[in-house]
């Protein structure tokens, strides 16, 4: 079938050209049809919806239009018809309605800001333009402000506003220094979307006064700059010695600490968010946080995936970039900040609408009369556009009626159309996002077909290439097209044409066959038209010789070949050149036929060489490198391994040999010492190489023996002192003829898988050494023990062979013979197998068990006779349990145990059994395939044994005089206990034992009480069980008895109010080397206090107590930091006696009236300065002018009694000093110090 391709939807426009349907809206009228032809207008080219203009140009509004017959131009204003005419400034281009409004000569383009609209009009109906919204672009400056300098202290945070003024369209930010050198970004330092520089911590590095904020107007080709902003980074230090001389002049941003903090957000605000963005445009998300360490950026979405091809990060990640938004970006993306003191995340909910866009846009009709045809106009936005039609610019509801049209929401139904239904219709979709409008005409036309392509075109295509035969067309009603090939061809209906809407016929892979005449006809209801072409397919130009990879030396010659076959009807024009570049001028190249020529080759001639061919129909080019090196001197003589041989030839070839003769290589200055042969089967194994020969390096020939039905090449590699070379090229091939084999199978075993199969394997012979095509085996037994004859079977090329219906382990004898084509191998020798092995039949008989110990027995067993064994005895197998008491019976699965004795072994010891047991067993005979019938289980008795140690042993209730013992059982008893044995001895304050005291305790006791012993004594306890056969291992403890009798006194008792609680306190003690456990339970009133009294054994411990909380040491301790103080007071008071200064006098003798240094020697004031005067001290004063102290070298501060100073002068000039004995420090305020003053400086501020 011939296939069809669609390129547009809806009806066929006007005009169809070459492979693609082609819009009215964009292509003008073919001038074969615009002599007769009508045709409503199209709106060609108009300004954009939002046009922005240049105020210093003049301005100019697009609107282009075709029709026939030509149509003619109005505009409105602001809604209202714009009268042209009568403004001098504006006039509309020739033969199109686009305006030009001359503002250079005078006028302001503010004057003519507004929304306009173009019809373009003809007798078959009106198109009208987008809504133009003309504005002239702005650029304003700055406004003028004060910057006030800023001191951030190392490691805080920071945002340099920006602030922009809004112009339009928008600018565009940037920060630079006044050398116009952008300011460097990083993850710490980066530039906002709104403008502004963040810094996430300042670095001292940052300091600089020069930071710029410039705003760049593109449309004006203008800039403009905001005030230099000035940043100084300082340490904690440097911020106290300048805060106080900089306060009222400086913007200090000193709110947060410059230690390591977790991160914050700068921008956004908060935890949530949200963002609107349009559908189509980029999605730009910006988090940019502060903290120190730097913090990093990390996005995610919530429930969802990033779209991997449309998501870019910006700005170091901190902004996320989405582009081409759809409704489906929807959702919440949450940035995370962190570094290594926490994380913080902000959750942005972003949500995309969407200005109208196009599902199908209403397409040009043209119809003849009385047909039917429809305009659809589908979008979608969000929210939901609505659809408006308008004809020739009137809204479809006030315009004329038309009879044949009927308005369907998207969709306008014409049926039945005449002439007078040409119209353009304006379909108008819109939200509050924007609007789409398109002009569809509907042209009603009576036309026969015509073909517009030039009859008798040729075209020529190259061979194995797609051919695109044009028939382009045009008639109403649509006609249909047919091609043929030939001149009595038929329909081409063949599945390598394919035919496209616009009347194309494409061959997909043309081929020399498809030259000839084609013919295209076009047929409708009004006549039928058609064109001949005819195609030639052309030879493929190609490159057969390419230029080569070159390595010359400097001033030799390089000559580049490159030879070209084309097609002999095409002229191809060759073309050398040099890094894509055209040739060097220089007579040292010369291109001669095939070849480029460089002689006196140079440093520069090296690079990349290209030879490009090319005809008119195609292109092809190779390129090779060329390499200068320098020019070397005679070398001295370089030793390196052989030339490889060459020239092999093979002569006199028999069946099982061949000579083999050679050329030797050159031997690099190092004697040839021998040479390797290798060959190659290439019928059996192709690529694989073996070793054949080796023969002296005096020798060029060999004679090699060889192996019928090889397939053989040989190649020779040499060897000198220096190595090997690399091998030489095969030599041509020799196929040997076939033979017999000469040898059998290898490793040939017979074993039974099943109780009635002998299964026979062997190692098949290779390929080599097959001799022959046709390779099988012959397959024979015969049971050993029996005069059957050989059974034999011939089987193909394997690996093994099954023989059914065997008795059960019987011994056969085995062979395997190998033979092709040509015949057998020698007679094989004979290997034993045995047939398939079935389970022992027979249990052992005679178990007898012998009790050497409590824990272990011995087991004999009279052995199974051998018949009954059905296969290869492995040996014996015993299963051992211990058998449940009649109590405990069918409580838990019953564990067996297995011991396996190998060979005709017929006893075998039972290890690791309990003491005090019942036990049962029974033995089984195991073969290749398994156990057999197991024998009379068999029962005994293992004999008592020592028990375990008891479970647990612990120490309760300790008194004055004694200690309880409470314990477990052992575990294990192995047997009836007799009773218990428990040895205490106590442990004096040096951890000598004392005397051991045995005591015996019945069986049946857990619990134990030793009385009379002494108070505060530790005590070693050795507690075992015994059963008749002997003591069991022992468990140790150590306890201690109390001190005294633990206990609270009761409460008084008065008026019956109260009533008396005795206490109950039960204590336990655990010690060991280095400290004691001591813990209790306690019943008695709630809110009482325990004291814990210790000592050494034998000696009382008096009570602990915390003299710090004791009221005498409190009120001590008071008293003397009283006293000190007070000397302290009296100390500065004697120093400093007399306390004023005549300082008038002084201030009247110096014209400076800045308060000068004080001295050195005696601390008094060199000069001081009238109170009235409120004059900063000069750098290197003593005093500051807020009047505090700063710390200077002095190690013995004040800090360690107080902090600030607030100094005052009385009116006749005296310093009165006040002391603060504050003892945390405040932050800098008014005229206090960061710092705690000095005491030398201290004192002499209290002069």
């Amino acid at each position: 079938m011939l296939k069809k391709k669609h390129s547009s939807t809806g009806r066929v426009p006007l005009i169809l050209f070459l492979c693609q349907m082609i819009n009215a809206l964009d292509v003008p009228l073919d001038p074969k049809l615009l002599d007769d032809l009508v045709q409503p207008p199209t709106i060609t080219q108009q300004s954009p919806k939002n046009y922005i203009i240049d105020p210093r140009e003049n301005i100019v509004i697009q609107c282009e239009a075709k029709g026939k017959p030509p149509p003619s131009f109005s505009w409105t204003r602001n809604g209202t018809h714009f009268d042209i005419d009568k403004d001098p400034l504006v006039t509309m281009k020739h033969g199109s309605g686009t305006l030009i409004i001359n503002i250079m000569a005078e006028g302001k383009a503010e004057t003519y800001e507004g929304v306009y609209q173009c019809t373009a009009r003809n007798e078959r109906g009106a198109a009208v333009s987008n809504s133009i919204v003309v504005r002239p672009s702005r650029s304003p400056l700055w406004t003028k402000e004060r910057l006030e300098p800023i001191i951030l202290q190392n490691g805080q945070s920071l945002v340099l506003p920006c602030r922009p003024p809004i112009g339009l369209p928008p600018a565009i930010i940037f920060w630079m220094d006044n050398s116009f050198q952008r300011l460097p970004q990083s993850e710490r330092v980066s530039q906002g979307l709104n403008g502004d520089l963040y810094f996430s911590n300042v670095l001292p590095e940052d300091t600089r006064e020069d930071y710029i904020c410039y705003a760049r107007f593109n449309h004006t080709q203008t800039i403009q700059q905001k005030q230099p902003i000035s940043l100084k980074v300082i340490s904690v230090d440097e911020l106290n010695d300048t805060i106080a001389a900089n306060l009222s002049d400086t913007e200090f941003y000193g709110a947060k600490s410059s230690k390591e903090r977790p991160p914050t957000f700068l921008t956004p605000e908060g935890n949530e968010s949200v963002k609107e963005e349009l559908r189509g445009n980029t999605l730009s998300l910006e988090c940019i946080a502060e903290g120190l360490p730097t913090p990093i950026i990390y996005w995610i979405k919530e429930d969802g995936t990033l779209p991997v091809n449309r998501t870019f990060y910006r700005n170091f990640k901190k902004t996320l970039q989405i582009t081409h938004v759809s409704e489906a970006d929807s959702g919440n993306y949450q940035c995370i900040a962190k570094n290594t003191l926490g994380a913080i995340h902000h959750t942005i909910s972003v949500t995309v609408k969407a200005a109208p866009y196009w599902i199908v846009a209403p397409q040009n009709l043209v119809l003849s009369p009385g047909e039917n045809g429809t305009l659809v106009c589908r979008a979608n936005g969000n929210p939901k556009p609505r659809i408006g039609w308008l004809t020739n610019g009137v809204p479809i509801e006030i315009a004329p009626d038309d009879p044949s049209r009927k308005i369907d929401g998207d969709t306008i139904i014409f049926s039945n159309v005449q002439e007078r239904s040409s119209a353009v219709y304006q379909c108008n979709a819109s939200n509050e996002y924007g609007y789409l409008l398109a002009n569809a005409f509907v042209n009603v036309l009576a036309e026969p077909p015509r073909i517009l392509t030039s009859p008798n075109t040729l075209y020529q295509i190259i061979a194995n290439r797609p051919a695109l035969l044009d028939c382009a067309f045009f008639g109403s009603p649509l006609p249909t097209i047919e091609w043929f090939k030939g001149t009595k061809g038929s329909a081409l209906h063949e599945d390598i044409y394919v035919l496209h809407d616009n009347g194309t016929l494409e061959i997909p892979v043309a081929q020399k066959d498809s030259t000839g005449t084609y013919t295209c006809v076009a047929r409708n209801k009004l006549g039928m038209a058609k064109n001949e072409v005819h195609l030639e397919i052309k030879d493929p130009t190609r490159i057969i010789k390419q230029p080569e990879y070159a390595v010359v030396q400097r001033g030799s010659k390089v000559s580049f070949e490159c030879k070209v076959k084309h097609d002999h009807t095409l002229i191809p024009t060759i073309m050398w050149l040099k890094d894509n570049g055209e040739l060097p001028n220089d007579e040292r190249f010369s291109i001669d036929k095939d070849h480029l020529v460089v002689t006196d080759v140079s440093d520069g001639d090296g690079g990349i060489y290209t030879c490009a061919a090319n005809t008119t129909l195609d292109s092809v080019s190779a390129s090779a490198v060329l390499r200068v090196v320098a020019p070397t001197p005679t070398p001295a003589p370089i030793y390196d391994v052989p030339n490889p041989p060459f020239d092999l030839e093979l002569t006199n070839q028999l069946d099982k040999s061949v000579q083999l003769t050679w050329t030797p290589g050159d031997d690099n200055n190092s004697p040839i010492t021998r040479f390797i042969i290798e060959y190659e089967d290439a019928m059996h194994e192709a690529g694989l190489w073996h070793h054949q020969a080796e023969v002296s390096g005096t020798q060029t020939t060999a004679q090699l023996k060889l192996s019928p039905y090889v397939n053989y090449s040989f190649r020779v590699m040499a060897e000198n002192s220096i190595g090997r070379s690399v091998p030489s090229e095969a030599s041509e091939q020799y196929l040997t003829e076939a033979a017999e084999p000469d040898q059998n199978p290898t490793a040939v075993e017979g074993l039974g898988t099943e109780p009635d199969n002998l299964v026979i394997t062997w190692k098949p012979l290779n390929g080599f050494e097959s001799n022959g095509p046709g390779l099988q085996y012959k397959v024979s037994w015969r049971q050993k023990d029996g005069d059957d004859e050989w059974t034999s079977v011939v089987v193909a090329n394997v690996s093994k062979y099954i023989v059914s219906g065997t008795p059960t382990f019987v011994p056969y004898l085995i062979k395997v013979q190998a033979l092709n084509d040509v015949g057998f191998a020698p007679e094989p020798a004979a290997v034993m197998g045995h047939s398939g092995e079935d389970l022992p039949m027979v249990a052992p008989g005679n178990v007898r068990v012998t009790v050497v110990n409590s824990t272990l027995a011995e087991v004999h067993w009279d052995p199974v006779p051998l018949k009954s064994v059905r296969g290869h005895l492995q040996g014996y197998r015993i299963y051992y349990w211990k058998a449940p008491s009649s109590s405990k019976r069918n409580r838990r699965h019953t564990e067996k145990k297995i011991l396996t004795f190998q060979g005709s072994k017929t006893h075998g010891m039972l290890p690791g059994l309990h003491p005090y047991s019942h036990y049962a067993l029974n033995v089984r005979a195991i073969n290749g395939k398994g156990e057999g019938p197991a024998s009379t289980d068999k029962s005994f008795h293992t004999p008592e044994g020592v028990p375990s140690a008891p479970s647990s042993l612990k120490i309760v209730n300790p008194t004055l005089d004694s200690l309880t013992l409470e314990w477990d059982p052992p575990s294990q008893p192995n047997g009836i206990l007799t009773e218990y044995v428990l040895k205490y001895q106590p442990i004096n304050s040096t951890h000598e034992l004392g005397p051991l005291v045995d005591l015996k305790i019945p069986a049946n006791k857990t619990r134990w009480t030793l009385k009379n012993l002494n108070f505060s004594t530790r005590y070693k306890f050795y507690f075992y069980a015994q059963t008749s056969v002997g003591s069991g291992s022992q468990i140790t403890e150590e306890a201690v008895t109390t001190v005294d009798e633990a206990g609270i006194l009761p409460p008084d008792v008065g008026a019956g109010k109260v009533r008396a609680v005795n206490p109950r306190i039960n204590l336990t003690a655990a010690a060991a080397e280095t400290y004691a456990n001591i813990s209790w339970k306690y019943e008695g009133p709630e809110h009482v206090k325990f004291y814990v009294e210790y000592g050494v054994a034998g000696t009382m411990a008096s009570r602990q107590v915390d003299i710090a909380t004791q009221g005498w040491f409190i009120g001590l301790m008071c008293a003397v930091a009283l006293l000190i103080l007070i000397l302290l007071i009296v100390c500065f008071i004697r120093r400093n006696k007399g306390g004023k200064y005549p300082v008038k006098e002084k201030e009247d003798a110096h014209a400076d009236p800045e308060i000068q240094p004080m001295k050195e020697d005696d601390g008094t004031f060199g000069e001081y300065s009238d109170a009235e005067d409120h004059k900063p001290l000069k750098k290197g004063s003593r005093t500051p002018s807020d009047r505090t102290v700063k710390k200077e070298d002095s190690d013995d501060s004040l800090v360690d009694y107080g902090e600030g100073v607030n100094g005052q002068f009385n009116e006749d000039g005296s310093f009165i000093g006040q002391y603060s004995g504050k003892k945390e420090k405040e932050p800098a305020e008014g005229n206090e110090s960061s710092e705690a003053p000095s005491p030398v400086n201290a004192m002499n501020s209290f002069v």
